[in-house]
């Protein structure tokens, strides 16, 4: 019999918006975008699922989003219920909350036709994400992120996850949302930490895209450090764009094995369980940016000059550069984390290493001891800021 070969192609499109106080009855952005849905014969549906800790700093929240789809959106029927989740990395670590969520798909009658709404940080967006993703083979996924890093990253992909057996994003999809609304007035509750950490992101895709990008953040640290909203409004934005610029024009589904956005990640993704997430994933990513940086001037890639701006902008952001965990039990943990690494993307190692401020290149494989002395280097590091401090 002959072969049959098949081939098609789909093309996905999604808006990012930037907006202010999107439940405000005088914003009219989230109604605009649903009036794209109004076609007759369909009984369409939505969804809300929050982020606790968001929840917590915003108590009128559920309220508010009542009284908008009420005023504004009456031709989407809102779920009687609006579910509320635990923030963090461990909403994806409880397979409990993953079934609760398919459950209330099918108790509130949502199907493709209709929207899942996540409200949270990266975690929880990824949580959500995949459960819209996998419920009658997809959803509609709407995100609100909360939080800078799922603003300026996580949040405007088209990635989902959980994690399983201790291994982050184990099972996932890859399933864009049909909107991304940054809503810049939710980050005014962020604590210092949340607010800084998101800033790890866009050094990174700086470090290996941008060089002026990286520039004006040298250039603005010390706002940035300080909470500039206008300064954070720039940074989210353009990182935002490298991000689905880079999506948009590579490889969205990762069929290879580069993932150039994961610069840092290797070493961050490990620490994180080694802490058991008490490092938060983009405090993680500052050290595994560092510990990289380091990696790659020892062996003669990047100049010694860049890798001392690339450690003071992150030091002078706020960012601890090292973890004693790194260096727990001789150290092999952490060449664990490569070697899960390698597993994760299909069993050939592929590692962003930077030549130069705003250019990466791919290496396939990392020295051992090249590592160790990275970690030693970093910990030196830390022990003589730690000095100073005690000393000023």
């Amino acid at each position: 019999m002959q072969t049959i070969k098949q081939r098609f192609q789909i093309e996905y499109n999604y808006s990012i918006f930037f907006t202010h106080d999107i439940f405000d009855q005088n914003n009219v952005i989230l109604k605009d975008f649903f009036s794209n849905y109004t076609e007759q014969g369909f009984q369409r549906k939505a969804l809300v699922i929050v982020d606790a800790g968001f929840l917590k700093h915003h108590p009128t929240l559920t309220q508010d989003i009542k009284s908008y789809f009420s005023q504004y959106i009456q031709h989407i029927s809102l779920a009687s219920e609006i579910i509320v989740v635990p923030g963090g990395e461990a909403s994806k670590n409880d397979p409990d909350l993953f079934e609760k969520l398919a459950k209330s798909v099918d108790i509130h009658g949502i199907d493709r036709h209709s929207f899942v709404i996540g409200i949270g940080g990266g975690a929880v967006l990824d949580l959500v994400g995949y459960a819209a993703a996998v419920s009658h083979r997809g959803i509609k996924l709407i995100r609100i992120p909360t939080t800078v890093l799922s603003q300026n990253d996580s949040g405007v992909g088209v990635k989902n996850g959980i994690n399983f057996h201790g291994k982050k994003n184990f099972l996932g999809t890859f399933a864009p949302p049909v909107a991304v609304f940054n809503d810049l007035s939710l980050l005014k509750t962020l604590d210092d930490r949340d607010w800084r950490a998101g800033i790890a992101e866009a050094i990174k895709v700086a470090l290996i895209k941008d060089v002026s990008f990286f520039n004006w953040i040298e250039e603005n640290t010390l706002a940035l450090a300080h909470r500039d909203e206008t300064a954070m409004a720039y940074l989210i934005h353009r990182c935002a764009e490298m991000h689905t610029e880079h999506i948009g024009g590579g490889d969205p589904f990762e069929f290879g094995s580069s993932r150039p956005l994961d610069f840092g990640h290797w070493a961050a993704h490990k620490l994180e369980y080694l802490t058991h997430f008490e490092v938060r994933h983009g405090e993680a990513v500052a050290i595994g940016i560092a510990l990289d940086c380091v990696y790659a001037a020892k062996i003669g890639m990047l100049p010694e000059s860049d890798l001392h701006r690339i450690l003071d902008v992150l030091i002078k952001l706020g960012f601890e550069l090292y973890h004693p965990k790194l260096a727990e039990n001789d150290k092999i943990n952490l060449r664990n984390g490569l070697h899960e690494f390698r597993e994760h993307l299909g069993g050939r190692l592929t590692i962003m290493l930077l030549e130069k401020i705003g250019k990466g290149v791919e290496v396939h494989e990392l020295d051992a001891e090249v590592i160790v002395s990275s970690v030693d280097y970093l910990e030196t590091m830390n022990i003589n800021l730690t000095a100073e401090d005690a000393n000023i």
